[in-house]
């Protein structure tokens, strides 16, 4: 589990946690639980989808929230139990490839954040993303208290939940419906609607640092790709480059505008000084 970073729909119910063998009173926070459970990311593309997904919805984040308070996770730990011992705290932790919480800041007490602890927030997590290595068994997975379906949808009651399949260039999405989670129709682009991001989700397929893969991108409610900061660099460039090429094609035509008229005068004064040499004079 790494540190949380900053870049709905219904409330969540929780189950007091048991303090059983590990605290008393209060129940730990996020300086006391810990934050990584030594597991590995288990491919290559997991790091720089999470870095897709995060600079490409960063700018709209600032949008929406002006006070800064939201928070990225990437393979950070959202504690939504306490397990008693000789259960290891680690247990009472789901760790979402990446998430979204809205109004929370990015600190606690002056503290970045280690972990996202359920019984110390308010609100739960808008959209958690699980990017498959295996099967998908796991991601789909709805064993009571363990299965991370399970616990996405009944414990934590996640609004939105995705499971994408790098391998097979598909998002498989879930919608929170009255406690339980009902699969998602795409719409018209084959995008999934994030209604409170205001904002698609789909595939792309493209290159993006130096792997060519069906990345999984968003889009805005009107169907135009969130660029990257490098695809924006890129953009403002050629948009530069075009301004100034049109620049150039105005300065030509004013040339050549200028040179026409230096001909016309030239071809004037030629003319009066002919008619001159034959004796007759132009009047003004």
């Amino acid at each position: 589990m790494s540190s949380m970073t900053q870049t709905v729909q219904s409330s969540t119910t929780i189950q007091e946690p048991s303090t059983t063998a590990y605290c008393a009173s209060p129940l730990p926070d996020h300086t006391q639980l810990p934050d990584k459970d030594g597991s590995f990311v288990k491919n290559y593309q997991e790091p720089p989808q999470a870095d897709l997904l995060t600079d490409t919805i960063t700018p709209l984040l600032e949008q929406l929230h002006p006070d800064g308070n939201y928070c990225l996770g990437r393979d950070c730990g959202i504690y939504w139990r306490l397990p008693e011992h000789p259960e290891s705290l680690e247990k009472g932790a789901v760790a979402p490839d990446w998430f979204y919480v809205p109004h929370v800041p990015t600190t606690i007490d002056g503290q970045v954040r280690r972990s996202f602890v359920m019984w110390k927030e308010t609100i739960e997590p808008v959209i958690a993303l699980e990017f498959v290595s295996g099967n998908g068994e796991e991601e789909r997975d709805k064993t009571p208290v363990k299965g991370k379906f399970w616990i996405y949808e009944r414990a934590i009651q996640i609004p939105f939940y995705g499971i994408y399949e790098v391998n097979k260039a598909q998002i498989e999405m879930y919608q929170l419906v009255n406690g339980r989670y009902q699969k998602m129709t795409p719409n018209q682009r084959g995008h999934y609607p994030i209604t409170p991001l205001k904002v698609e989700l789909g595939i792309w397929q493209g290159e993006y640092q130096n792997q060519s893969f069906s990345w999984l991108r968003w889009w805005d409610a009107e169907g135009n790709l969130l660029l990257t900061s490098q695809e924006s660099t890129e953009q403002e460039r050629q948009r530069a480059e075009q301004e100034r090429q049109r620049a150039e094609q105005e300065r030509q035509r004013a040339e050549q505008e200028r040179q026409r008229a230096e001909q016309e005068r030239q071809r004037a004064d030629l003319l009066a000084e002919q008619l001159r040499a034959l004796g007759i004079e132009l009047e003004d």
